[in-house]
């Protein structure tokens, strides 16, 4: 069984082409499949679509979000519904061609978890595809996690990697490293990007501004999420020893100046004492955050393991 995850937001003109696309091809490879739509707070007839699709063909279900809660929330509505063994995700605006879906199938039965799909040629205009390569670049060197296109929705997934990967938040478009990070293999297969047919980009310079900080969190997450005290506490012990540094400097220097009082301006009139100080503080504040930090995942992971158990002899 295959499950199609497709997060809807007001594309109702493309949703009876795509099915009709996922049909066609899912027949036509003799597979077994189903299709999850899930509308995320949709304003157009997106949802009246789905409804009539799902009344035409039993494989159709769907999910109806209130109001809009971002494409992480939509996914992890449609992985929590599915039931095939391997699932897809794409975007509802026909710019991703499920014709496509063997390339990613050949790479999961050569041993990957994770397939990403990857538009090599993109037919968007420059302003959203050099910050894509910026993002894509600084992604793969941050992370390690080493792909051409994180951003793009095309991907396909054994269903296990979602017993481990939890989403929230706007971390859809890291769910590879994140899966990485548990031990799973990662793949990329080149795909064709066509044009969009229907609808507006929802790209923006606040999606950028917002992946570069989901970014940062993800590294946290999967670097020191188990140790956080390793990062905190490294700040912390740096800014420490530098306070205490200055500080020894200015001891020696007060003892200095009490036979050249005039070498050395009184310690109250230097700003490195403030910068000293400040030092100490802040080496204490991060290295208590820290500790505050170990206390809370050492709690969660009782009820948690933060490792993968693939498989057990007893």
């Amino acid at each position: 069984m295959i499950s199609f995850v497709i997060p809807v937001y007001n594309e109702d003109e493309s949703l009876a082409i795509l099915h009709g696309e996922i049909v066609r091809h899912g027949e036509a490879a003799q597979q077994a499949f189903e299709i999850v739509f899930v509308d995320d707070g949709c304003t157009d007839r997106s949802w009246s679509t789905i409804r009539e699709l799902a009344r035409f063909d039993s494989r159709v279900k769907g999910i109806r979000f209130r109001r809009n809660f971002g494409k992480a929330a939509a996914l992890s509505a449609g992985f929590a519904m599915a039931r095939g063994e391997i699932i897809f995700t794409l975007d509802a605006d026909l710019q991703d061609d499920p014709a496509e879906t063997p390339k990613f199938l050949e790479a999961l039965a050569s041993g990957k978890d994770v397939v990403s799909g990857w538009k090599k040629i993109r037919h968007d205009p420059w302003h959203k595809t050099l910050p894509s390569r910026v993002f894509n670049g600084l992604v793969s060197w941050l992370t390690g996690v080493r792909l051409h296109d994180h951003n793009c929705g095309f991907k396909c997934y054994r269903s296990e990697v979602f017993k481990e990967v939890r989403l929230y938040g706007e971390l859809h478009r890291f769910i590879p490293v994140l899966a990485a990070a548990r031990g799973f293999r990662i793949g990329e297969v080149v795909v064709q990007h066509r044009a969009r047919r229907f609808g507006n980009s929802k790209y923006g310079i606040r999606r950028f501004m917002k992946g570069f900080l989901d970014l940062l969190t993800v590294k946290f997450l999967t670097g020191f999420g188990q140790r956080p005290q390793h990062l905190l506490g490294s700040i912390g012990l740096v800014s420490f020893l530098v306070g205490n540094l200055g500080l020894l400097w200015l001891t020696a220097t007060w003892v200095w100046r009490l036979w050249e009082p005039e070498r050395f301006a009184p310690l109250h009139e230097r700003a490195l004492t403030i910068y000293s100080v400040a030092a100490l503080l802040l080496g204490a504040q991060f290295m208590s955050i820290g500790f505050l930090a170990e206390m809370i995942t050492a709690s969660m992971g009782r009820d948690q393991d933060g490792f993968s158990i693939v498989e057990k002899i007893e």
